[in-house]
């Protein structure tokens, strides 16, 4: 009941505008970070969702999301950082490489969680390089075709730490495309970009866009994750577009 509901609040909301593609794009609910926090807190406790259950989806959602809109940029290298961002990152990895890509993970700072020593296992298992430092990954814009920046989700508050300025600065100058997960690195989760901030091509949000988005001004918008419960997003009327078919992510441009 509460999924027809759902799909027949979304559909009729689209049909008042003559652009259906238009009207989802503009309603889709753009969130705080408290808004955020406390969406993912609900999903832990109320929904009975594990991080790494979640990590999984959306890692999975995120590497669908990079095949769609860069099928020939095999050379991807992956930036992560300690948390939950970083472990999206990771599964990503696994999934680009099980789709013939040819992925490496850059990973600074690794966590001694129990669930991130797992993911980079998972990584290794299926010969995914992991670097622990710039200086191994070489001429970035020559070794590579794509960077995804997997280093700082919503939770994130300037300024950036000094182990990652290095990173953040190879982002700003390289000419490669680059892939944000959720937000991207360095920009306020409400306010957006900073005047010397990154500019990915592709930005993927999770669960549902963050209010930094409305400043993305890139190629490509998607939506990962595909694993809100129909009840929270009518809690919080997020508006979601629906996901085609089967598929783990859908396109907000």
């Amino acid at each position: 009941m509460i999924l027809r509901l759902y799909r027949s609040s979304l559909l009729d909301s689209c049909c008042k505008s003559s652009s259906p593609l238009l009207s989802v794009r503009n309603m889709v609910k753009y969130l705080k970070q408290n808004e955020a926090i406390k969406i993912d807190e609900l999903l832990f406790n109320e929904y009975k969702f594990s991080v790494d259950q979640l990590m999984e989806l959306a890692g999975l959602s995120c590497a669908d999301a990079i095949t769609r809109c860069y099928p020939d940029k095999q050379r991807v290298l992956v930036a992560c950082g300690p948390g939950n961002n970083g472990g999206d990152g990771l599964v990503c990895s696994r999934h680009l490489k099980h789709y013939g890509y040819l992925p490496t993970v850059l990973y600074p700072k690794q966590p001694d969680n129990e669930l991130y020593q797992r993911l980079v296992k998972q990584c290794k298992t299926v010969d995914v390089p992991i670097l622990t430092n710039l200086e191994e990954c070489g001429d970035v814009d020559k070794k590579f075709d794509l960077i995804v920046d997997a280093l700082f989700g919503f939770s994130f508050k300037p300024p950036v730490r000094p182990l990652f300025v290095p990173i953040i600065e190879i982002l700003k100058s390289i000419k490669l495309p680059i892939c944000s997960i959720d937000i991207p690195s360095g920009w306020h989760v409400e306010n957006g970009k900073p005047e010397d901030g990154i500019q990915p091509e592709l930005l993927i949000s999770l669960t549902a866009p963050k209010l930094c988005a409305k400043s993305f001004s890139g190629k490509f918008h998607y939506l990962g994750g595909r694993f809100v419960p129909f009840a929270l997003a009518e809690q919080y009327e997020l508006n979601l577009p629906l996901y085609p078919g089967t598929d783990k992510c859908v396109s907000l441009n």
